[in-house]
């Protein structure tokens, strides 16, 4: 695991946690925006960092290694975290287990998906093979391509974004394992969020995606007692995607306006 920290080290830190399968590059678009107002620490998980030979365990060992990161370079305690898709499961382990401090997590339209250990091995089993192949080769199923070929404007800005942030963009991640990417999917489905997190000090922003379905809105009230919920007419993170200013924008509200200050 690595931390790629740049920006003026004077401003406030906000760790910014990529999706499934996703590499640390996922946020390159959006640091410029960023460094105006924070210090950007963006985390690149185990066996998904292209510059070490590393396999991905669990959700719980990679909080143990983001927690002793916190601790060490910042007291334990950081202004905020954002957490894209899978990254939003980081972000809501890292409060709930209270071994660090975080002022203002953001869950970037995460699905928050659970199941058993049965049901993680069989959809583990399933989509492990094609996630292998597509974020290994940067080759797309052709069934996919297809759909892709046909695509509008703007359906096609989305996708490309979601490639972008697969690495598939720059021709694919051979240093992937195939055991990387099982134990990502299936940790992350057994791992299980409290529900009613509720920590003094730290306010919650859900970046809710309404085109997801409202079944979303009712999980991010199941699993946060008091969620600033932040409705975005939009698909899983297209905000993040394909509006990089305005998804700046939001995060700066977002926690600006979570302390009462002025956005002037």
């Amino acid at each position: 695991m690595k931390f790629y920290e740049s920006g003026d080290n004077r401003k406030p830190v906000i760790f910014l946690f990529p999706g499934t399968c996703c590499l640390y590059s996922s946020f390159d678009h959006v640091l410029a925006g960023l460094h105006s107002y924070f210090y950007t620490v963006t985390v690149s998980y185990d066996g998904f960092e292209p510059n070490e030979k590393t396999e991905f365990c669990s959700m719980e060992d990679e909080c143990e290694k983001i927690e002793q990161e916190i601790r060490k370079k910042y007291g334990g305690r950081i202004k905020a975290a954002y957490g894209c898709s899978l990254g939003g499961s980081f972000v809501s382990l890292l409060i709930q287990r209270k071994r660090i401090h975080i002022d203002h997590g953001i869950i970037g339209s995460s699905d928050m998906d659970e199941a058993g250990s049965f049901m993680a091995k069989i959809q583990s089993s399933i989509i492990v093979p094609i996630m292998y192949k597509m974020v290994s080769t940067g080759k797309l199923p052709k069934f996919m391509q297809k759909k892709i070929n046909k695509a509008d404007g703007s359906k096609k800005k989305l996708i490309d974004g979601f490639l972008n942030m697969f690495g598939i963009d720059k021709g694919g991640s051979p240093w992937i394992t195939k055991q990387s990417i099982y134990n990502q999917f299936y940790s992350d489905l057994v791992t299980k969020v409290q529900h009613g997190i509720d920590v003094p000090g730290t306010t919650i922003h859900v970046f809710y995606a309404t085109k997801m379905g409202e079944k979303y809105e009712k999980r991010y009230y199941t699993y946060f007692k008091n969620p600033d919920i932040r409705r975005h007419n939009m698909q899983h993170e297209e905000l993040f995607c394909c509006h990089s200013a305005e998804w700046v924008e939001e995060v700066r509200k977002s926690i600006w306006l979570g302390e009462g200050k002025s956005l002037c």
